[in-house]
């Protein structure tokens, strides 16, 4: 795009140089033709990082279902009955086209949809609330761009006395604390992003901290692993726990090399599962369509008139 913007110009300063104004036009059509290319640099930059936001947050790992990483359907089995992660591509009937920017960060920070449901916990809005504003705008950037998929999402199966939302709103108020994640200036910059990425966006404790009766984490066994964990699988302990968690000393549990094999595997599953969304992904949105048509007539019109 940018290489059509730059020809446009050029090939119009030709045509009019001999205009008795040309000087000034070409000033004016320099400054905006430059404007408007770093706002496409800006824009494709926001959209790169929504689309690491994507990834690293594992969002295909519940959202993705055969043909697209987006479409939900996925099914999720946890003691409280089967959940199905609604369709998050930005088709506008099916999906989260209709959502503004500000639906959206709600969703992830409260947990309340934009019809004003609540969400059950089950979408991790519970540590999504950590993540920064930035981090939010970047993601719901990325998903306006992908391709729309026009599939209905599937009603959860859930037993009748979990089918209310409304009561919902009481579970929340005693095991939900919205808020941004809050830089702690006595640990390094390394350990912080690693925090952020641990409780936000990674939302570690969601599977690896066990929950009592009602679904709400136990706070004193913060990811100390469970037999309960989705879809009935044991989620191990990860924290320092030298019996049962991740230091446990080399000559008696993990060695280097199988601590090496685990973050080989672990780079290996992120790397898929960009690749596939990169491979599913065929096509942008209306929202980016429109937004780069409207740069690209506006320098048009520019050079024309240069």
């Amino acid at each position: 795009m940018k290489k059509m913007l730059t020809r446009r110009l050029f090939a119009s300063v030709r045509q009019h140089s001999v205009a008795p104004d040309f000087p000034c036009r070409l000033a004016t059509a320099f400054f905006l033709l430059i404007t408007g290319l770093q706002q496409v640099s800006a824009a494709d930059a926001l959209i790169e990082h929504g689309r690491y936001i994507f990834t690293i947050s594992g969002c295909a790992s519940c959202h993705g279902q055969h043909d697209s990483v987006l479409a939900g359907g996925r099914p999720l089995d946890t003691p409280f009955g089967t959940f199905y992660p609604p369709n998050i591509s930005p088709d506008r009937e099916a999906g989260l086209g209709d959502w503004s920017e500000a639906d959206f960060m709600r969703a992830l920070g409260e947990g309340v949809s934009p019809q004003g449901e609540h969400y059950y916990p089950a979408f991790p809005y519970t540590s999504y609330t950590r993540m920064s504003r930035a981090d939010m705008q970047a993601l719901y950037a990325y998903l306006m761009t992908r391709q729309p998929v026009a599939r209905a999402s599937r009603a959860h199966d859930l037993p009748w006395f979990l089918s209310s939302r409304p009561l919902l709103g009481l579970w929340k108020a005693g095991r939900f604390v919205p808020g941004r994640y809050e830089y702690d200036p006595d640990r390094s910059a390394d350990w912080n992003r690693g925090a952020y990425l641990a409780q936000a966006l990674g939302h570690c404790s969601e599977c690896h901290t066990p929950r009592g009766l009602l679904g709400g984490m136990r706070g004193n066994r913060y990811l100390a692993g469970t037999r309960n964990g989705p879809e009935g699988r044991m989620v191990p302990n990860i924290t320092q726990d030298r019996k049962t968690g991740i230091q446990k000393p080399r000559n008696k549990g993990r060695t280097k090399k199988d601590a090496e094999r685990i973050s080989a595997l672990f780079s290996a599953d992120l790397a898929r599962k960009a690749s596939e969304t990169a491979n599913t992904d065929k096509g942008i949105s209306d929202r980016r369509a429109k937004g780069s048509n409207a740069i690209k007539a506006t320098a048009s019109q520019l050079a024309q008139s240069v």
